[in-house]
């Protein structure tokens, strides 16, 4: 099933995250009180509305309550964030994830509700938008242009399993560098310990294949 995710403020973060969600298969709800900017990405997300981002009756009329995320993208308005986090938590989105510009509004977002705050310059929207919509991956940064490095956990098939009868290189063409247990990197695995579910994988592998990883 697809996720359904809701992205407030169209500016440049928040239209990089509602249309790359969107590519990826999410169905997005994207939402600016300007409208020229909803005309402008109408076409590139699932569904675009102009309203007052305040106005928590209209946000309620959105069918935002029914979200499986809300993220709020208007780091230059403190206010407007505020509100709706606020309304977002209050009518029921189990996650939302806020945008700010400064320590000090994080800690502000993170009082009222925010699950998770974002910096822009530390994570790109299109890095975020993976996150949201794999069950899997925990994290991933890109090595070069081909490449990433992805942190995931394992596949409900392979816990109980160990590498060597998995056999991941031929079977998924990734490569696993560690095995990340109590928050320490175990690079010297042993190939024939069985997997945990709690235990991510640290894995190298290509970016054309990380889709195989987001449902």
């Amino acid at each position: 099933m697809n996720k359904s995710i809701a992205v407030i403020g169209l500016g440049r973060y928040g239209k990089s995250i509602a249309t790359e969600l969107y590519k990826n298969g999410a169905d997005v709800l994207a939402i600016d009180g300007n409208p020229e900017i909803v005309n402008e990405i109408a076409d590139s997300v699932t569904c675009a509305m102009s309203l007052d981002v305040c106005d928590m009756d209209a946000l309620r009329e959105t069918g935002i309550s029914n979200m499986d995320a809300v993220v709020v993208a208007m780091a230059d308005s403190l206010d407007s964030s505020i509100m709706c986090v606020m309304s977002a938590k209050e009518l029921g989105v189990p996650k939302v994830i806020a945008k700010a510009k400064d320590e000090m509004m994080e800690k502000i977002l993170k009082r009222v509700g925010a699950d998770q705050v974002v910096f822009p310059e530390k994570e790109s929207g299109i890095r975020l938008s993976h996150k949201l919509i794999s069950e899997h991956l925990v994290d991933y940064f890109d090595l070069s242009d081909s490449t990433s490095l992805v942190e995931i956990l394992p596949r409900a098939e392979w816990v109980g399993k160990n590498l060597r009868e998995l056999n991941l290189r031929k079977e998924y063409k990734i490569n696993v560098v560690a095995v990340i247990q109590n928050d320490e990197f175990n690079i010297a695995m042993d190939p024939d310990t069985p997997l945990k579910a709690d235990e991510p994988l640290l894995i190298i592998m290509k970016k054309s294949d990380l889709k195989r990883f987001e449902r």
